[in-house]
């Protein structure tokens, strides 16, 4: 499988979370993506760990 790439599952909600995005205000956007980039970074670290322990 190409990990490149979204499952259907994944196209789904990412259509639906379109939706929902056009109806929120700039300032609630903007808390959403500062959330987001937080949770990323926190995940990155995660993966991190887990390949440093992992070897």
């Amino acid at each position: 499988m190409n990990q490149l790439k979204l499952t259907c599952e994944q196209e789904f909600r990412l259509q639906v979370y379109s939706q929902q995005v056009k109806n929120i205000s700039l300032e609630e956007a903007q808390r959403l993506l500062i959330e987001l980039m937080r949770q990323s970074m926190v995940k990155n670290n995660i993966i991190k760990d887990l390949l440093k322990n992992g070897n």
